[in-house]
């Protein structure tokens, strides 16, 4: 699992089969000392969880993300989990307000 930013949303009115229940994020790969900071590249990941622009979240890659969604789902990168608090090190570095 990898960190995340929510960065927003993107809309397709037409999208494959197994992905129309499904919203697409737009999300970018947090920093490991400071999850609010800009850390990756952005990509797509289906939500599975109902998150939003803002927030930190979990994202899998490749069978974990097919899992997470569904087997019939083509995805390579899902978001399974909103962050509430991060600790790193004995030292919260993220706390959701």
């Amino acid at each position: 699992m990898r960190l995340a930013k929510v960065l927003g949303q993107v809309v397709s009115t037409i999208k494959g089969p197994g992905l129309e229940r499904f919203t697409l994020l737009l999300v970018q790969e947090a920093a490991a000392d400071d999850p609010e900071r800009d850390g990756g590249p952005t990509l797509v990941a289906v939500d599975t969880v109902g998150a939003g622009v803002g927030e930190i979240v979990l994202v899998v890659t490749g069978g974990a993300a097919r899992v997470a969604a569904g087997a019939d789902v083509p995805t390579d990168l899902a978001v399974v989990g909103i962050a509430d608090t991060v600790v790193r090190s004995g030292t919260v570095s993220y706390q959701k307000t």
